[in-house]
């Protein structure tokens, strides 16, 4: 099990237009320098790098419903209910799609443009630096500022569509005009992702990407382009159009095909530098040898806690063995965490870092305090949390109908899901008197997880990394959580290979480490094994949206999955003998997917700043009926 080091985040303006000033975002390291003397040494670009990077951290460590555009992308789509408690609005406004005020959605817009200049910054000062006899880290590191300016920019575009491009940290009056995402932005994304997969090494090194990691991301933007915008829902059918590239280092090409896509994807699986692990539970922190140890010792005395669901694992596949867990061989690209969170680093705003080294969606899906949620003696080894963002009724009932339509039982169910109700037993879930939307299922990918061997609700890195991953919070329950949150598995690439080229061997490779049975392509297999193998990692919604298409409206694959919630039984208030039928706040979650096409409001505050250059998207618009759009109470 590797320890990974991010260094801090620096605090730039909340107002990201105001000034060119206002994007000088800088470490705080070298406040004194200017751009015409920093950086002056291989090490300050290096810091530089680490600096871009660290957003990630900050969006991944923060207040999961205030800024995790990966926690929000779950909530929006038919994965999860808002669920967690009466008072838990955030969650609930963005399981419906719906706002509580004109500026909740403003906290990634703010980071990612940050983000996206401190890679600007990156970019334009690297030869302030004399490489010579360092050519190759030179290219490395300017590969870095690119790809990371295109995958800010991608997650940007995705949240709200229609936005400025910023390429510069010298912000011109034209860079602050809204542009099109389709026919500017998308092709600035995908130069950037070419320019990354051209500068950058095959070398394989610990958080950062590298060429393989560009070109698995090249295929994920293109292919969100040609679903969502171009309509192309069935690539290995239909052929999407090139794209046109703006020409910059490292990308020369007038244009990227569809067939380029391909290949690059085919590079990566030819490379043999990844490859799926044996067990899917190896990716996953439940499954450490820790509790594999007191399940075994559990079962062959009578005594202590077992959790029965990896008692058939092999001991070296366990998450903390060598090649497994963090760090492992199926792992392309991450976000880190570390012991390094701390409630006295907090700089309140948007560049909050109080929590930033932890993953703090250990907290937010965990089960809900109440009564003995938590208790070793009834949900071991899972411990306790918010209980926001719970698993849908849908994504379990599908997942089983696929199971017996299939004759088969897929080991990803459980190895994703908990379930209250039934698992073996061996879960005692209980329902939380203030609990909303509840399924009585949780995510078991990222719930915190503790050992016989601790007191109270301590999780089990304290006791497995020792000091290593003992965190500085004073409540560990809310800080010790270090496992990586995955951007980019392996799996992905052979699914989106079969995908784009129709050809099942890929898809069949997921579909055989996960005890399904192997079958010929077709568009419905390949939706669902990209729902089941990666549920509770982000990808779901956007999925969505590009079998969907741009303006699909009420009948797309999209509004239909996420209307299938209507009806669904829950829980409200803990009353299980009474349950309540899911039903969408304002009108239907057809009717807002159509109207917003899933992309979320622009803040307010940032479309008063731009004086009319930034303007509100469809569907959270003054054409837009307040009772559609507003956040209505119906658990109180």
């Amino acid at each position: 099990m590797k320890k990974y080091i991010l260094s801090a985040l620096a605090v730039c303006s909340a107002a990201i237009f105001t000034s060119c000033d206002d994007m000088l975002d800088t470490d705080p390291r070298v406040t004194d320098a200017t751009s015409a003397t920093f950086p002056g040494k291989i090490a300050d670009v290096e810091a530089l790098n680490t600096a871009t990077y660290s957003i990630m951290n900050t969006m991944g460590g923060g207040d999961a419903d205030t800024q995790n555009p990966f926690y929000w992308w779950e909530l929006m789509s038919d994965n999860c209910f808002g669920s967690g408690g009466l008072q838990d609005n955030k969650v609930k406004s963005l399981h419906h799609l719906v706002q509580m005020n004109s500026n909740q959605y403003e906290q990634p817009f703010v980071l990612l443009y940050g983000g996206i200049n401190r890679a600007n910054n990156q970019i334009e000062t690297i030869d302030n630096v004399d490489w010579t006899g360092n050519e190759a880290k030179r290219n490395q590191l300017l590969g870095e500022g690119y790809f990371m300016r295109g995958l800010y920019t991608l997650w940007l575009t995705q949240l709200y569509g229609d936005v400025p491009l910023i390429t510069a940290t010298l912000i011109t009056e034209e860079m602050k005009a809204q542009v099109s995402a389709e026919e500017v932005i998308y092709p600035q994304i995908l130069s950037d992702f070419v320019s990354a997969q051209n500068l950058m090494s095959t070398e394989k090194s610990s958080g950062h990407a590298n060429k393989y990691v560009a070109e698995a991301f090249m295929a994920r933007a293109y292919m969100f382009w040609a679903g969502f915008y171009k309509k192309v829902a069935d690539l290995s059918t239909g052929s999407a159009p090139a794209i046109n590239l703006v020409e910059q280092e490292g990308c020369t090409a007038a244009s990227l095909s569809q067939a380029d896509v391909v290949n690059a994807l085919r590079d990566v699986v030819n490379s043999g530098a990844y490859e799926l692990l044996e067990d899917y539970r190896s990716l996953w922190q439940y499954s450490n040898s820790y509790v594999w140890d007191e399940t075994q010792k559990a079962i062959e005395t009578g005594t202590g806690h077992a959790y029965k669901f990896i008692a058939d694992m092999k001991r070296e596949h366990c998450f903390d063995q060598p090649g497994m867990g963090n760090g492992n061989k199926e792992e392309l690209f991450q976000i880190q965490f570390m012991n390094a969170s701390n409630w006295n680093l907090d700089q309140k705003g948007p560049y909050s870092c109080a929590r930033m080294y932890c993953n703090y969606l250990s907290v937010f899906w965990a089960l809900r305090v109440n009564g003995h949620n938590g208790d070793r003696d009834h949900t071991y080894p899972f411990t306790q949390g918010w209980g926001q963002g719970t698993p849908s009724n849908n994504i379990w009932d599908d997942w089983t109908v696929a199971e017996n339509e299939g004759g088969y039982t897929d080991i990803r169910k459980l190895g994703s899901l908990i379930d209250g109700v039934t698992e073996n037993k061996e879960i005692d879930y209980e329902f939380v008197k203030d609990c909303c939307e509840a399924s009585g299922f949780g995510v078991k990918k990222y719930n915190g997880v503790t050992l016989d061997a601790l007191t109270g609700d301590t999780p089990w890195w304290d006791f497995a990394g020792g000091e290593n991953f003992k965190g500085t919070l004073e409540n560990p329950m809310q800080g010790d959580h270090f496992e990586d949150f995955y951007l980019m598995r392996y799996a992905d690439v052979l699914l989106m290979l079969s995908e784009m080229t129709g050809d099942a061997q890929y898809m069949n490779q997921v579909q055989k480490r996960a005890g399904v049975p192997e079958t010929p392509y077709s568009l419905k297999e390949l939706q669902n094994q990209r729902r089941w193998e990666f549920a509770f990692e982000g990808l779901r919604f956007n999925d969505m949206r590009r079998w969907s298409g741009i303006d699909g409206g009420e009948s797309c694959y999209a509004a239909k999955a996420l209307q299938a919630q209507a009806g669904k039984q829950m829980v409200v208030k803990g009353n299980v003998a009474n349950k309540t039928a899911m039903k969408h706040m304002t009108c239907s979650w057809s009717k807002r997917y159509a109207d917003t096409n899933g992309f979320l409001a622009k803040p307010q505050s940032q479309i008063t700043l731009m004086n009319g250059n930034l303007i509100q998207n469809p569907g959270w618009d003054e054409n837009t009926p307040e009772t559609e759009k507003q956040y209505v109470d119906l658990y109180n």
